[in-house]
């Protein structure tokens, strides 16, 4: 199959996407083969296998949230979260679009797509901003990262969502007929910000990793996303006739995905390490006295007046009248002890 600059045509005679019923015509494109529906009490679903993956993302989503939420030192945990709380969004919307639950003929339909349209742009997005904060250009979790993320990612949300209705009602110079603007932001822009994510993570491992590790979590995301867009475009049509329209390329496709957005959580948690001395939850820490100087309440004589530390040199705060702080300072180059550098 041949992709055409702008035109849905080929795409949606193979792919089952959830604008496909909104651009072309008044109809819209219906794709050459799809999945079988099934009708429970009376409602017809949609794309059943599909659907189940859909749920099966939202939950994994959830196991990979509250895993990240619990790494409360690691580098850019706020910045991946919103990703994630996106791509969660995203997965529950496909899921009533997909479905019909939300039909096609319904008025409500068109916004509905054009919200999901702007939601993938802008989880896009975010993955690519993210995709730098490894390099510190601002702080991460300071409040300059966080709303550059949350800015960039909404403004591409909103112009991404007047796009779409704009096409899909025919308004502001924008036609169904020729989504060109819709096939900017709905094919081109998503492979734009993978392309320079993958880059930028290769050279983030090749220049502050030691360990090389990391690059097989890149290597499998991205093919596991090249996969994705292959099944869809090339071999959805294929594999629904050889299966007699139980599943369709849209089932691989969503699979793929879900897969290359758990090798990005993959990824990022091979990279950031927690200190557990500063965890929340974590089991204390039972410290052995040696001094007797610390142990209180004893007389002891002058031989003893020494510490029975045989490693550890004098306090920090004895060493040259620099203070601990100060040390930290020098030593992690952040103003963390050395156990909280994270990379």
């Amino acid at each position: 199959m041949g992709v055409q600059f702008g035109s849905f045509d080929e795409i949606c005679q193979t792919a089952a996407l959830v604008i496909c019923p909104l651009i072309g015509s008044t109809q819209g494109i219906e794709p050459s083969c799809y999945s079988r529906n099934v009708e429970i009490s009376g409602t017809l679903i949609f794309q059943p296998s599909t659907c189940f993956v859909h749920v099966v993302a939202i939950f994994m989503t959830g196991i990979m949230i509250f895993h990240i939420r619990s790494k409360y030192t690691a580098v850019g945990r706020k910045e991946i979260l919103m990703f994630f709380y996106l791509y969660a969004i995203i997965e529950l919307l496909a899921f009533f679009l997909d479905s019909g639950i939300i039909p096609t003929a319904n008025v409500s339909y068109p916004w509905f797509a054009a919200v999901y349209t702007g939601l993938v742009a802008g989880a896009y997005t975010c993955l690519l901003i993210n995709g730098f904060v490894g390099f510190q250009f601002a702080e991460d979790g300071t409040p300059l990262s966080l709303w550059l993320l949350r800015i960039a990612t909404l403004v591409t949300f909103g112009v991404s969502l007047f796009v779409a209705i704009a096409t899909f009602k025919k308004i502001a110079g924008f036609d169904y007929a020729k989504p060109i603007g819709l096939w900017i932001i709905y094919i081109l822009w998503p492979l734009i910000c993978t392309v320079i994510y993958v880059v930028s993570q290769l050279v983030l491992v090749f220049r502050t990793l030691e360990d090389r590790w990391p690059i097989g979590d890149i290597v499998f995301g991205t093919a596991f996303f090249t996969v994705a867009q292959v099944i869809l475009f090339a071999f959805s049509n294929t594999i629904c006739d050889a299966i007699k329209h139980y599943i369709d390329g849209l089932f691989f496709f969503t699979l793929c995905m879900l897969l290359s957005v758990m090798m990005v959580y993959k990824y990022w948690d091979s990279i950031t390490r927690e200190d557990l001395e500063f965890s929340v939850g974590s089991k204390a820490t039972v410290w052995e006295v040696k001094d007797p100087l610390l142990a209180g309440g004893a007389d002891y004589g002058e031989e003893d007046s020494v510490s029975n530390y045989t490693h550890a040199g004098p306090p920090a705060s004895l060493v040259g009248g620099v203070s601990g702080k100060q040390l930290y300072q020098g030593a992690g180059g952040r103003g963390y002890p050395p156990a909280m550098e994270r990379y």
